[in-house]
């Protein structure tokens, strides 16, 4: 065989074995530990919902070994999930910091968040509380945005810091209520913004729902006087809608999905996507993130997970950039 024929056979047989290598290793998927990065600290909502699922997707995927990776806001993990190795054993437990708010903010864009994941499914979402300390005269959402309006100078709120997703619930709030004098109260997180709530140093505060500022609003000692989800929450259905307190676009949500890098093939989309519908239809998963204050979704899919994301963008890009906010 002539020297010109062994190079295009040669040519030839690595584009064959590079093609047919992807779906081979995809349908042997997996063999070997997924990690799952968490792009925050140790607690909150991220791990709330990141170890249980994890625990129930195992008996199909195997070892999900669960890895806090956090900083910028959850920037930094989901940048490095963005650039893994598109192989599925790269997860990451997404949500609006990392795919809605850290990539309009952050300066020079860390990633695409449609471009560079797939997403798989959006395991729960939850909306914020907009609270207030007993000593305010307001009742009812409605009668605190007429104070508020008259007293927008001399109000501040709490918020889990700035450019975080009750940041920008208190944000929309104020300008739909006309009151843009109030003043940010910025924390780092939400549980020392509701410490301060509670002792009075803070008069409001837009805090995520969960099962401490629920118990907290039911003894009386902060008041909640709307939730900024489309409904109201399983986990205390007495605590009206912002929209059916009349004010319509009231709707700020936080959300928890699981994403991959964008190049991961198929197969293992559908092979993860999966395993979590199975993870998510237990039953004791579903009353411990209900009792948490979640919505759970029990039969989501990555299509419909990746419109969730678009519709999301779409709707809080003009809310974020005439804000100016910068990442940290």
């Amino acid at each position: 065989m002539d020297t010109t024929r062994k190079a295009v056979l040669a040519f030839f047989l690595l584009i064959f074995g590079t093609v047919t290598a992807g779906p081979a290793a995809a349908q042997g998927y997996p063999a070997k530990p997924i990690r799952l990065i968490v792009p925050f600290a140790p607690g909150g909502i991220n791990d709330t919902v990141a170890r249980p699922v994890a625990e129930r997707i195992r008996p199909t995927l195997g070892t999900v070994v669960i890895e806090n990776r956090s900083g910028a806001g959850g920037v930094l993990g989901a940048t490095a999930v963005a650039r893994a190795d598109a192989d599925g054993y790269t997860l990451l437990l997404g949500s609006a910091a990392t795919h809605i708010i850290g990539p309009l903010i952050t300066a020079p864009r860390p990633y695409d968040p449609l471009r560079d994941f797939k997403s798989i499914a959006i395991l729960a979402v939850s909306g914020f509380a907009i609270c207030v300390h007993p000593s305010l005269p307001a009742k009812t959402l409605k009668e605190f945005a007429t104070f508020a309006s008259a007293n927008s100078r001399q109000l501040s709120y709490g918020s889990a810091g700035n450019g975080s997703g009750s940041h920008l619930a208190g944000e929309l709030f104020k300008s739909l209520i006309h009151a843009p004098d109030i003043s940010h109260v910025p924390y780092r997180g939400g549980a020392p913004m509701l410490v301060d709530l509670l002792g009075g140093h803070v008069p409001v505060g837009v805090g995520n729902i969960n099962g401490s500022l629920i118990d907290f609003h039911r003894s009386r000692r902060i008041r909640a006087l709307a939730v900024t989800s489309a409904g109201r929450t399983t986990a205390a259905p007495e605590i009206p809608t912002a929209r059916e307190s009349g004010l319509p676009g009231m709707i700020a949500l936080n959300f928890a999905g699981l994403f991959v890098p964008a190049a991961t093939p198929a197969v293992i989309v559908e092979k993860i996507a999966a395993a979590t519908r199975v993870a998510m239809s237990d039953n004791a998963l579903l009353t411990l993130l209900t009792n948490s204050g979640l919505e759970i979704s029990t039969d989501d899919t990555p299509d419909k997970a990746q419109r969730f994301i678009e519709a999301e963008i779409s709707r809080w890009s003009p809310v974020i950039r005439p804000l100016g906010l910068k990442a940290n």
